[in-house]
């Protein structure tokens, strides 16, 4: 690793694998924050893939110099250890909703994290990238992607998602969504989502 990058726009996937080639989406980086958080934690190798969903514009820093900063400024060093946190508890809420919620829900949570770090209601998001975050198959996320615009809270087509009535996609999405969002503003302070 090298460099870290600070994104102003874009949505990357943060994504593990397994020997055997499975692989899964545990979490979402966008406005937001930076990767690789192994640079903030003074490791030398990354376990995860950092894959862009939706191309953006991201700062580049050497991690060198950023390392630098960390061992000179101690406000700086307790921002990214909250950063830090937070990532690590969105891992986990997306480990507990895999587990416990059903598909449809959690179609509802991505879309809502996704909608979060996105300018306006439109969404890139292929079937393939929605697989991979829930970890089901495509014909699942077809499925799902029906339901969610028969209640009239998204809309789909091919590759796009664009999100109607946010404040019920929220309700559908029950406590699959919230809780990260929640500790993220409580460690670093409000997520401003961009308007409509």
């Amino acid at each position: 690793m090298e460099h870290a990058y600070f994104f102003e726009s874009g949505i990357a996937s943060v994504v593990v694998r397994s020997p055997e080639g499975q692989h899964t989406d545990i979490g979402i980086i966008g406005r937001d924050g930076m990767c690789p958080t192994s640079a903030i934690l003074d490791t030398d190798v990354d376990p995860f893939s950092i894959f862009m969903q939706m191309q953006g514009v991201a700062c580049r820093v050497p991690i060198l110099a950023l390392r630098a900063v960390l061992e000179s400024d101690r406000e700086a060093q307790g921002l990214f250890g909250r950063y830090a946190q937070a990532l690590a508890v969105q891992h986990a809420y997306t480990a507990l909703s895999n587990a416990v919620h059903h598909i449809d829900e959690r179609l509802a949570r991505w879309i809502l994290m996704c909608h979060d770090r996105a300018d306006g209601a439109e969404i890139s998001l292929t079937h393939e990238f929605l697989s991979v975050m829930l970890a089901v198959r495509r014909p699942s996320v077809t499925t799902a992607l029906h339901l969610l615009e028969g209640k009239k809270l998204i809309y789909s087509e091919r590759g796009v998602v664009i999100v109607r009535d946010r404040a019920a996609l929220e309700a559908f999405a029950q406590d699959a969504y919230g809780e990260c969002e929640k500790e993220y503003e409580r460690l670093i302070g409000p997520f401003d989502r961009p308007a409509d």
